[in-house]
C-alpha cells in the first residue's frame, strides 16, 4: 500500500484497514508458530502497512489539533 493511497483513504477506512492488517498478522504469527507459514516476508510486509497507516493516522491528529 502506497502512502499516497492512504493519504485518499477516510479515517474510518484507516481504521478498518488497521484492525484488517492486525488480524492478518496475527493469523500468520500463529501459522509461523506452528511451522505452516511458508511466506515469512509476508508479516513484515503487512507489519510496514500498519506503520504506514498509524503515521498517517498521527498526522492527522497532529494537524487537527493546530
Amino acid at each position: 500500500m502506497k502512502a499516497s493511497e492512504i493519504r485518499q483513504k477516510t479515517d474510518e477506512e484507516i481504521e478498518k484497514n488497521l484492525l484488517d492488517l492486525r488480524s492478518q498478522v496475527f493469523k500468520l504469527r500463529l501459522k509461523f508458530s506452528t511451522n505452516q507459514l511458508t511466506e515469512t516476508a509476508k508479516i513484515g510486509l503487512l507489519k510496514k502497512d500498519i506503520a504506514r497507516l498509524e503515521t498517517e493516522k498521527d498526522a492527522r491528529r497532529i494537524a487537527a489539533a493546530k
